[in-house]
């Protein structure tokens, strides 16, 4: 295995994508890789990237004889001025872009991208294109619901967290009648959704009873967070589905075959929303689905059955590093990408004690500063639902009075 250290490119010399600016280090890395490997192969350049004092480092490892082509982007745990964040694929709702557009249309106040990676699995449905298979907390909004895969989130401590998590998302009518709800999502015949400002204008539904609810009470602000009980109340009722959503409330879509089941649906009642997970996301600000985990306890997940090679995204951490890797496939002389076995050992010897899978195949992207670094297997970068982002402060210059 070729490993190799390289200081990061920088964006304002290099805007094909991070392609053109290896061939200027090609001597670099061929020195560095043979120091490394003479140290401790893989774990040896997790090794120097601890000694960046920037506090993040790009690694690229290859192995030809398979082959494989690795993008590893490294943050110190030690450097509490950075932090993340997850993006949405259309600015501000639920949608569909390519990781870098989504990067370009992040809010600048919560600081400047130094890296991301693709995110979750996704929907392509008509009706709610780009809406993520599982959770997504974006600076602290609940945006989509859990579905019972693996997700990854960092608590309200900053420390990083990976397991299966659980939608007790509930909606408890006035006659005492509760159930599950969905969020921002495609709603079936016999679900209820709550659709907020980040499902877009309208809820894209047919039929049904459509409630235009506001939040009442204690937890009556906006955005909605999650672990809360909210009271609402109901501004006003349609019989009909695509409801617009309006800036300052919420729609609480009922479909038909739940309606009829339901007390009577009013202007001016009282409703109890519930925005339950297990485990717990109180406090949490950022959150994202993918699955499944690869790494626990320092060990490697077992698989069994036919296992593929493919395009790979994966987040991991230790007690010193947060790393975010993309493994290159289904281009036979560059990467042939990895099995869940292969990426998961790979991972453990990085030095990840726990590490979960993120969407893969024609979605595998790493981004670092400005530039993709990896060769996406259609050739360009696919549209995706979100992502993962790490950011750090930007620079305020005084000004001189």
């Amino acid at each position: 295995m070729n490993s190799s250290f390289t200081p990061l490119p920088d964006p304002r010399d290099h805007r094909d994508g991070g392609r053109r600016w290896r061939t200027g280090w090609v001597f670099v890395r061929l020195v560095v890789g043979l120091i490394l490997s003479l140290v401790q192969g893989i774990a040896g350049a997790g090794e120097v990237g601890a000694h960046v004092e920037r506090g993040y480092a790009y690694v690229h490892d290859e192995v030809s004889e398979i082959p494989w082509s690795i993008h590893v982007f490294k943050l110190a745990r030690s450097h509490p001025e950075f932090s993340f964040s997850t993006t949405l694929g259309a600015t501000n709702h639920i949608g569909m872009s390519t990781l870098s557009d989504q990067l370009r249309a992040l809010d600048p106040d919560l600081g400047q991208p130094i890296a991301a990676v693709n995110g979750d699995f996704y929907t392509n449905e008509s009706n709610a294109p780009g809406d993520p298979r599982d959770l997504q907390i974006h600076q602290g909004e609940l945006v989509s619901a859990p579905a019972g895969h693996a997700c990854f989130w960092l608590d309200a401590a900053g420390r990083p967290n990976s397991t299966n998590v659980v939608s007790l998302l509930s909606c408890v009518f006035p006659n005492g009648v509760r159930r599950s709800m969905g969020l921002n999502e495609a709603r079936e015949a016999d679900a209820v959704v709550l659709y907020t400002q980040r499902m877009g204008t309208s809820t894209r539904t047919q039929g049904g009873v459509e409630l235009v609810v506001e939040p009442i009470g204690p937890n009556a602000g906006l955005p909605l967070r999650a672990e809360l009980e909210i009271m609402v109340k109901v501004r006003s009722v349609r019989r009909a589905g695509d409801s617009p959503i309006p800036s300052d409330a919420w729609i609480l879509s009922i479909g038909p075959s739940v309606a009829a089941k339901v007390s009577e649906l009013r202007e001016g009642m009282i409703l109890q929303l519930e925005t339950r997970t297990l485990p717990s996301m109180a406090g949490v600000q950022t959150a994202i689905g993918g699955g499944p985990t690869l790494v626990r306890g320092g060990r490697a997940m077992e698989w069994s059955g036919i296992l593929m090679r493919h395009p790979r995204t994966a987040v991991g951490w230790n007690k010193e590093f947060i790393y975010l890797v993309e493994v290159d496939g289904r281009q036979s002389k560059l990467s042939v990408g990895m099995t869940f076995p292969e990426l998961a050992a790979y991972l453990v010897k990085l030095g990840c004690e726990e590490a979960m899978n993120l969407d893969g195949g024609g979605s595998a992207t790493l981004w670092v500063r400005g530039n993709v670094m990896n060769s996406p297997s259609e050739g360009k970068e696919r549209p995706g639902a979100n992502s993962l982002v790490v950011l750090q402060p930007r620079l305020r210059h005084a000004r001189n009075p």
